[in-house]
């Protein structure tokens, strides 16, 4: 019978490979997969306790409850968007695609991550403005149209505030200092 287990912290491909070959080593068939969430039957000799011990070796967690899974969801989503470059009325979007209020996912996100969405995407987007500025395939106004800000000061008013630094001051340096995207809450 197949089960299917929520995981933390799955925010990539190679998060996904990665869960994927614990799963197989630990005696379970993979069915599905996506981000946060595997669709597997349980082989013999195979218990629940090694998988979750061997998914946190390699910086997983298995989430345990439906709302710490709603969470991951929203984390998970929102990577994606960022990603390509979909950030506008996020809320909107989030509400639509979970089928809750927008105050609803707010205050749940809140609660179980301490930041509320607004930060957590700005926090988000700066990664992904750095990430951009190492790539050096843009400049400052094109980073800023991509990401749908409405002017490239406000960004880095944004990117200012939360490193501390200006863009061009970052671009600048040697340590680029980027954040683990399953490591920004």
């Amino acid at each position: 019978m197949n089960e299917t287990i929520y995981i933390k912290n799955m925010v990539c491909n190679r998060c996904i490979a990665s869960v994927i070959g614990v799963f197989n080593a630990e005696n379970y068939t993979v069915e599905t997969v996506e981000l946060g969430k595997v669709t597997a039957i349980k082989g013999e000799n195979s218990s629940i306790e090694k998988l979750e011990k061997a998914l946190l070796k390699n910086g997983f967690e298995i989430i345990k409850n439906e709302s710490d899974a709603l969470v991951e969801q929203i984390k998970i989503t929102l990577i994606q968007k960022i990603k390509l470059g979909e950030t506008e009325d996020l809320f909107k979007v989030l509400a639509k695609e979970f089928g809750k209020t927008e105050t609803s996912l707010s205050k749940l996100f809140s609660k179980h991550e301490g930041v509320t969405i607004e930060k957590y995407t700005i926090d988000l987007k700066v990664e992904k403005v750095k990430e951009l500025i190492q790539l050096g395939q843009l400049n400052f106004s094109e980073i800023a149209y991509s990401l749908n800000y409405k002017t490239s000061s406000h960004l880095a008013r944004q990117f200012k505030t939360i490193t501390g630094l200006s863009m061009s001051d970052y671009k600048k340096l040697q340590d680029w200092g980027r954040k683990p995207l399953d490591k920004i809450v």
